[in-house]
């Protein structure tokens, strides 16, 4: 997990590029426009979890995926919530593991059961060392309160916190920016498929010495 008391930096690897200056250009169609409205459109409010259960959720959040403080936020609880809400399934499970919405109702007061157990505090109340004692022994099958039922620690730990945590993370178009990546390719698609090249609309990579010059090509990326 995260050391907070170390400011998470990202390295602009990306200058000055920005996905959503595709809103309006030929790389994205009218769909592509919709869903990712939509997706800026969440905000913090949960429509699946109760209360306690969101700040539960997001305080794990902060801890697999911290953001630097110099950019707005990802709002990572509300995207997982809004899939929940809206009954989004993988469309598989493993055996062991509930249904999606279980699964997560169900980890989630399991990791504040075992908070109060180790710690008499809800997992949010925490501190950062010690949220992140109980997310290495929830991935190492190491905890065993009544609440997990047959749900095994580790499979919630690794099939639920970390796969969708991080997908919703990703699913953001300020991920996007950090990874230079441009969103959905419909209709525009890609041609120049071989190593290290890349397509007019795509974002450029700042190489050492190089920054300026990147800076200036991702202002046109269209």
């Amino acid at each position: 997990m995260h050391d907070r008391s170390r400011n998470p930096t990202t390295q602009d690897r990306y200058p000055d590029y920005d996905v959503l200056a595709k809103r309006n250009g030929p790389s994205w169609n009218d769909k592509t426009r919709e869903v990712i409205a939509r997706r800026l459109s969440i905000d913090s409010q949960p429509l699946f979890f109760a209360a306690d259960e969101f700040e539960t959720l997001t305080a794990v959040a902060v801890r697999i995926v911290p953001q630097p403080a110099s950019r707005p936020q990802i709002p990572v609880a509300a995207l997982i919530d809004r899939k929940l809400h809206e009954g989004v399934s993988d469309g598989y499970r493993v055996a062991g593991m509930p249904r999606e919405r279980e699964a997560w109702r169900r980890g989630l007061h399991a990791l504040d059961a075992e908070a109060r157990l180790a710690f008499s505090e809800r997992f949010a109340g925490l501190s950062d060392a010690q949220q992140d004692e109980l997310l290495h022994r929830a991935e190492a099958g190491q905890l065993n309160a009544p609440e997990w039922g047959s749900m095994r620690c580790g499979d919630f730990f690794k099939r639920r916190l970390l796969h969708d945590i991080v997908l919703s993370y990703y699913s953001h178009p300020i991920a996007w920016n950090e990874i230079g990546w441009g969103g959905p390719a419909s209709p525009r698609g890609y041609v120049r498929l071989d190593y290290n090249e890349r397509d007019p609309w795509e974002a450029a990579e700042a190489r050492p010495g190089y920054e300026a010059k990147a800076a200036r090509t991702n202002r046109h990326v269209r």
